[in-house]
């Protein structure tokens, strides 16, 4: 309807609607919506770019890690083919029985005597089976009841019990060996059976006897911590000498002996057993500086005369190694070449340079 005026009535409130077409007109939320796919956009762009650097950083990490498995493969492989030895077991290896040994040694003392048992048994069975093969006959089983007496005497008897015990088992092991022979009645030649007879003692003192002394060693007050450092000193020469001898041996030290061990290979082992006494003795044992010097050259000399004594008999046996019971070692006795001999050093020094620190 219209008034009177021919006009229409306003709506109340209304407003004007925009013309149709109009290019001015904004929708509503049109530009929040530009502004958000921006947003978007961006951010997409930002995750695809973090992406990408973090692939390359992936991909030049393969790459770094690739190229030093590369060249320590390669290394490895030149080590075992200079000294037969396969780096990366024989240090899997040395590291379990490194931790056996100080878990032994730190938390029960005692546990040690099995360590020292399971060593001697071990020892002697793959040095009897090495001297079979040449053809000396040992008796394995009296040698290790031997064996496991003396040690047990070590550490629960008094010391001069002990020194009995030496004695009882080496005349122990040569009567077995002379009965043996008597009841065989093979005609074997004298100079064959007095053969067997020696052997037959220094097998007990080379392998009992010497692990023995590690248990004497153990029972004295703070004792296992002088049998940890002197196997650490040890360790420590072979470790020196075996470093230095790869990276720098150009002077055999005894080639008719073992032809590569070098002179450079000793110093480094002198450095490494100086520098493993003095710190192990001033931290460890409570000495003074000059006693732990004395201490790592005192096992430096005992650890590589064993070294080189049991070179000598493998070559006398014609045996690159005792065994093949530890890959990358050989065998126990290759392990304990430079330890058991150090025993005997490492117990007299505890007896001269405890008294003087107490």
């Amino acid at each position: 309807m219209t008034d009177a005026s021919g006009e229409a009535p306003e709506s109340g409130g209304s407003a004007e609607s925009p013309p149709v077409g109009d290019s001015t007109a904004v929708r509503p939320g049109s530009g929040d919506g530009r502004h958000g796919a921006r947003h978007h956009l961006d951010g997409t762009e930002s995750t695809g770019s973090l992406q990408e650097h973090v692939r390359a950083a992936r991909t030049e990490f393969e790459s770094h890690v690739a190229s030093a498995r590369a060249e320590f493969e390669e290394a490895n492989e030149r080590i075992k083919a200079r000294t037969g030895r396969d780096l990366i077991v024989a240090t899997l290896i040395g590291l379990v029985i490194g931790g056996v040994l100080l878990a032994s040694l730190v938390f029960v003392k005692w546990t040690f005597i099995v360590f020292a048992l399971a060593a001697a048994i071990l020892g002697i069975f793959e040095f009897s089976r090495a001297l079979t093969g040449a053809g000396r006959r040992v008796d394995v089983v009296p040698h290790i009841i031997a064996a496991v007496a003396l040690i047990l005497t070590a550490y629960y008897l008094d010391p001069w019990l002990h020194w009995v015990g030496v004695f009882v088992a080496v005349a122990f092991v040569i009567v077995w060996r002379l009965v043996a022979q008597m009841a065989a009645h093979d005609g074997r030649r004298y100079a064959d059976v007095l053969g067997d007879t020696v052997i037959a003692a220094f097998l007990q003192l080379y392998v009992a006897f010497l692990a023995s002394l590690c248990v004497v060693l153990l029972r004295q007050e703070d004792g296992q911590w002088w049998v940890l450092a002197f196997i650490a000193v040890a360790v420590s020469v072979d470790t020196g000498a075996y470093a230095a001898g790869i990276s720098f041996g150009r002077h055999p030290m005894a080639p008719k002996i073992s032809p590569n061990k070098t002179w450079e290979g000793f110093a480094g082992a002198a450095v490494a057993a100086v520098l493993a006494g003095v710190l192990l003795g001033l931290f460890m044992l409570g000495l003074t500086w000059w006693m732990g010097a004395i201490f790592g050259l005192c096992v430096l000399a005992t650890a590589t005369a064993g070294d080189l004594g049991e070179s000598m008999i493998k070559r006398d046996l014609g045996i690159k190694d005792m065994s093949s019971w530890l890959p990358g070692h050989g065998g126990v006795l290759d392990r304990l070449d430079s330890i058991l001999p150090s025993s005997m050093a490492a117990l007299a020094l505890y007896y001269f340079f405890t008294p003087l620190v107490a």
